[in-house]
């Protein structure tokens, strides 16, 4: 069984000649009370990634660690607040677990995971205590050394520090002990990790490339054929890249980082980590809409393949997740009557509804996420990055470009709402007001994707557009909510129950499904003016 802990830290390393060569004395930072010394420990980890470090390049790491009072298996996930890594731990083994091997799929498919670098630690490690014994945090001077493991490998070595905050400690904590750490000669490390310093330090060498049939050129001292050095490589995803420029780049950064934010979530899926699944299916559904938005600069007929498979996917995962939220506002609508307005069973009947529609979930959807259609969705957004089909107006300067494919949407919508607002209540409006809510929704995106290009205008637009979409967004949920309540009331009718509640509950969806309909040409008058479009350049 895998545990979680939530770590937040700081690196140092000596910033000059009068650095502290032991930990510095920290007894007199605000809030410590006392300072328990804990001795020195050897650490021996090793750590795993695919050939071409794909775990690496994602911020995560995965190690065999021995020593120490947490010995075992350590996978860390990058978690919020920024800085901060889920470290979730299981048991030691010969072979990776399942259960880490699992929350990391997405980013290894069916590449091999195998050892990369070993790493040792002597570590002579602090306790800042507060008045209470409780941990603030965990004070460490840590002498390293890294071995690349395989053909080729160096070795490297230094000496760094750590502060890691202890449970239930403020981060703020850790800017106050900024300052003294500062003054012991101390400074930020420049490296996010011990792994990504190693991986930098450790580089193979390489033979330098010479024509075929002629030798190495011999060094100058030993007349031995001179070996060179591969400068060491930058993690990936740290560099600084250009800011998008073109219609193509301002497309396809907006394309990545949903992309990224899909691998990312994957994890947060498998754990049921809170809102996970929502997100995720946002993720989709924003790569459809840039898609479809941006089919100019996209060729759809790559594209659209993909955005089918997103369908899928986004259906897939919304399974349980609307259910769970219908049950959700069901249960809090029940809530709000009057006690003597609950007749009958009603909250068992919709407790056993909930849980029969969301038993097996856990399980269904990680199946889903290991088979092999969704793998082979992830491998076809890598491909589609890659080498983007780009149509011609990528290349054109992104603001006409994207304020015209904006615009366009924004105009689909407009036609969506004024249908809807022209057609008499009841079922036909229904349909059309879900239709405008998909409508709205896209709108936003796409103004969303658009405004690094476009500024505040399109981020103005997308925040009206989300206004509309919110207010559709419960109309459509009460739509949902009184079809729910009918099967609810037919299923208590059938054995014999009170009806009267659920009938009640249906009554007060009808009336906030009627608010939301004449709340509509207000919220639409506001968020419909089209000063927005002169100032996007449109």
């Amino acid at each position: 069984m895998a545990d979680t802990v939530r770590e937040i830290e700081r690196k140092y390393e000596a910033g000059g000649r009068t650095a502290a060569a032991r930990l510095p004395d920290l007894s007199r930072a605000a809030g410590v009370a006392a300072v328990a010394e804990k001795g020195t420990a050897e650490l021996d980890a090793v750590y795993y990634d695919t050939a071409d470090r794909r775990l690496a390049a994602a911020g995560i790491t995965l190690r065999r660690r021995t020593g120490g009072t947490d010995a075992g298996w350590h996978l860390k996930l990058p978690a919020a607040p920024q800085g901060a890594r889920d470290e979730i731990r299981a048991p030691l083994s010969a072979s990776v677990p399942r259960a880490l091997a699992d929350l990391v799929r997405c980013r290894v498919r069916h590449a091999e995971l195998a050892p990369l670098v070993r790493i040792v630690t002597r570590r002579e490690a602090r306790h800042l205590l507060d008045a209470d014994g409780a941990l603030l945090a965990e004070v460490s001077a840590d002498t390293v050394t890294a071995d690349r493991l395989g053909r080729g490998g160096r070795s490297a070595h230094w000496r760094e520090y750590e502060v890691e905050l202890g449970p239930g400690a403020e981060p703020a904590f850790l800017d106050t002990l900024e300052p003294r750490l500062r003054e012991a000669g101390l400074r930020r490390s420049a490296a996010p990790s011990k792994l990504a310093r190693a991986l930098a330090e450790t580089e193979p060498e390489t033979e330098p490339e010479t024509e075929p049939g002629t030798k190495p050129a011999a060094d100058a001292g030993t007349g031995e054929p001179r070996k060179s050095r591969r400068r060491p490589a930058k993690k990936r995803g740290t560099a600084e890249a250009p800011a998008p420029v073109t219609a193509g780049e301002h497309v396809l950064a907006y394309v990545r980082a949903q992309a990224e934010a899909l691998l990312a979530l994957d994890p947060a899926v498998r754990r049921d980590l809170p809102d996970s699944v929502h997100q995720m299916r946002v993720a989709t559904r924003r790569l459809r809409s840039a898609f479809r938005t941006y089919r100019g600069v996209l060729d759809p007929a790559v594209t659209g393949p993909v955005g089918a498979e997103l369908r899928w996917l986004a259906a897939e995962l919304g399974v349980d997740r609307d259910r769970e939220v219908l049950a959700e506002r069901l249960r809090e609508r029940l809530a709000e009557l009057d006690r003597a307005l609950v007749l009958g069973p009603v909250r068992a009947r919709l407790r056993r509804w909930a849980a029969a529609r969301g038993k097996g979930s856990r399980k269904r959807l990680a199946a889903l996420l290991d088979g092999e259609r969704y793998l082979a969705l992830l491998d076809t957004l890598d491909a589609l990055l890659a080498d983007p089909p780009l149509l011609p107006a990528a290349a054109r300067p992104a603001p006409a470009v994207l304020a015209k494919a904006v615009v366009r949407d924004y105009g689909r919508l407009a036609t969506r709402v004024e249908r809807a607002l022209a057609t008499e209540p009841g079922p036909a409006r229904d349909t059309v007001l879900h239709d405008a809510r998909k409508a709205a929704k896209r709108a936003r995106y796409a103004a969303e994707a658009a405004t690094p290009a476009l500024g505040r205008p399109a981020a103005r637009l997308s925040g009206r557009m989300k206004a509309v979409q919110t207010l559709l967004g419960d109309h459509q949920d009460s739509v949902m909510a009184r079809g729910a309540l009918r099967s609810l009331a037919a299923e208590a009718h059938a054995a014999g129950e009170s009806t009267f509640t659920l009938g009640l509950l249906y009554g007060r969806e009808e009336q906030r499904a009627d608010r939301d309909e004449r709340e509509l040409p207000k919220v639409w008058a506001k968020a419909s003016g089209t000063r927005w479009k002169a100032k996007l350049g449109a």
